[in-house]
């Protein structure tokens, strides 16, 4: 037996578990009891009867609690809840009272505000739409079955649509307001079925609305059909997954449809709307066509449609209305008409649809090419610029220990060393490149850039230290404050890649020179040596991808590249790069 303390620390617990809109439900599902205890043991009525609207009532509440992990499919549960519960209520004939909303219970109406506010907050907005839409459907048909007298003259009252817009407007905003990023990544199995479908559900909601609207007219004896139709509008939804077999049950369903109006509602020929089939039916065979043109290959798609075809035309005459005794086709051709109307307006949207998802398709296709193309860029230039400048010093330092072997081993032992150096640096540089292909980091960023500090100048003064293309580099810096990454990464590639080219190329180079200053806005480099002027492999120099990433990385930055032989002998290298407003103007 629990102790006062320890009774009290559950029941703190509990409401710390509910929050306050479980508080406020807890509350008003608390009033409706008493209300309806009240009523269910008064003189009025059969006992007990009137507790027939508590099942419904709990399970609205449940609903929303249950909102709070999973809101899309607790509005649409919610949604069905209600419209089954009115449903029962009409059957039995249990009285209900009124609220704020016309025959809906204080709980049902707080329930579904907030099954609203929590679809709002937590789902895509196209699925946040369709599940608000199927609340309002429901709370609409729910005030229709429930009332005592004209369905339509209750749905009319001023009241409850002032009353229903106001807190409807007021969920929305609430829910709009109190959405995070975090709540709008969360996706369900629900939600991702009717992503993209609201128009879908709408549209089928309605119709439903219409149909049970004129079954409630005819009463219980509407069931059997009323459930098909139901069942016709779920398997609509559904059938965007497998659209050939949905298409097939939906024909069934039709037909088995078809057979209990023909049997139950004989005398009722005003609850088939549309020329024989029920609206909702006809609604569902609509979307199941734009689904098969859309989703399925037309060798798929076009027998289904014959098929759904014929189970309309069968059900048309089984319970078209009749002017005599037999069924003729003067009875039949305004139905006819209206069904090539209604089968020629869904094919049209079907092919509309696909036409549009094969645009979007090639759209992202294309979109995904170019990142493919532009990641491959930016990986041959990395690749280059950083590989090749070490094998260049490996090469030029195993040229020269090979010719001062003879003369001075020393001088070749010193050589090694620094081929061993540069073979560890550009093992290092194929490792960072592989892990930038499987991943680990995008091209071209700051790790995968040979670990680039910071600091222009530091890394400059590292590279010409290094020595790895062979020739003794001055280097004269004037760097302005903050400079630009980007242009920092891309001037430490532009004088990497000039002095492996000296490296490789220049004739009789013995010193080079190195200036990177600002000058008018503009970061100018400039690169140059005392060679003859000429190149050993002039071919390559021309043809090679050396100076093509040049230019691209100069152009991805709106600048100026410019490489040739200068007047005083030698090769020149010269680039501005600008350094702020510049390089977003194009």
């Amino acid at each position: 037996m629990p102790t006062l303390d320890q009774l009290a620390v559950r029941v703190t617990g509990f409401l710390r578990w509910l929050g306050v809109p479980g508080i406020v439900l807890l509350a008003a599902v608390l009033c409706d009891v008493a209300v309806i205890g009240s009523a269910a043991f008064d003189n009025v009525g059969p006992r007990f009867h009137d507790l027939a609207i508590v099942p419904g009532i709990v399970l609205m509440a449940a609903c929303a609690i249950w909102a709070r992990t999973q809101p899309v499919a607790a509005a649409f549960t919610g949604a069905l809840v209600l419209v089954c519960s009115s449903l029962v209520l009409n059957l039995a004939g249990v009285p209900t009272y009124s609220t704020v909303l016309e025959n809906l219970s204080f709980a049902e109406i707080v329930a579904g505000v907030e099954l609203v506010i929590f679809v709002v907050r937590a789902a895509h907005p196209g699925v946040a739409f369709a599940g608000t839409f199927s609340l309002v459907v429901a709370c609409l048909l729910g005030i229709a079955a429930r009332a005592n007298n004209d369905p339509v003259s209750t749905l009319a009252d001023g009241r409850n649509g002032l009353f229903g817009a106001g807190l409807l407007f007021a969920a929305v905003l609430f829910g709009i307001g109190a959405r995070s990023p975090a709540q709008q990544q969360r996706k369900s199995k629900l939600g991702d079925l009717f992503s993209g479908q609201w128009p879908l559900v709408g549209l089928l909601s309605v119709l439903l609305f219409m149909e049970l609207g004129e079954a409630v007219s005819v009463g219980p004896r509407a069931a059997p059909t009323l459930l098909c139709s139901l069942a016709a509008g779920a398997l609509a939804m559904v059938g965007k997954r497998r659209p050939v077999l949905s298409a097939y049950v939906l024909a069934g369903l039709m037909l088995v449809s078809a057979v209990a109006t023909r049997l139950v509602l004989r005398d009722h020929s005003s609850y088939v709307l549309a020329g024989g089939v029920p609206i909702g039916q006809v609604g569902a065979g609509a979307v199941m066509v734009v689904l098969l043109i859309r989703h399925t290959t037309t060798a798929r798609a076009w027998p289904s449609i014959l098929v759904l075809s014929g189970a309309v035309a069968l059900s048309a005459m089984a319970n078209v209305r009749r002017d005599g005794p037999t069924l003729d086709f003067d009875d039949l051709q305004p139905h006819i008409l209206s069904a090539f109307l209604v089968l020629g307006i869904s094919i049209a949207t079907g092919l509309f649809l696909r036409s549009r998802d094969s645009e979007r398709k090639q759209v992202v296709q294309s979109a995904v090419t170019d990142a493919q193309t532009a990641e491959r860029m930016a990986l041959a230039r990395e690749l280059h610029d950083v590989v090749a400048h070490h094998v260049t010093g490996i090469v030029v330092q195993a040229q020269a220990a090979k010719m001062v072997a003879g003369k001075n081993p020393q001088i070749a032992v010193e050589a090694m060393d620094r081929i061993e150096s540069a073979g560890t640096e550009a093992l290092a540089a194929m490792r960072r490149l592989v892990r930038s292909m499987r991943g680990d980091n995008p091209a071209g960023a700051t790790d995968f850039s040979e670990q680039a500090t910071m600091s222009l100048a530091a890394d400059l003064h590292k590279m010409v230290e290094a020595a790895n293309h062979g020739v003794f580099t001055k280097i004269e810096l004037n760097l302005p404050d903050n400079l630009p990454q980007e242009v920092a990464r891309s001037a430490l590639r532009l004088v990497q890649e000039s002095l492996t080219n000296i490296g490789k190329h220049a004739a009789g180079a013995s010193v080079a020179w190195v200036s990177v200053r600002e000058e008018q806005g503009e970061l100018h480099i400039r690169v140059s040596d005392n060679g003859r002027g000429e190149s050993q492999r002039g071919a390559q120099i021309s043809g090679g991808y050396g100076l093509v990433g040049m230019r691209e990385r100069v152009a991805l930055l709106h600048g100026r590249l410019s490489a040739g032989r200068a007047p005083e002998g030698g090769w020149l290298v010269e680039a501005w790069l600008p350094l702020a407003a510049q390089q977003g103007a194009e």
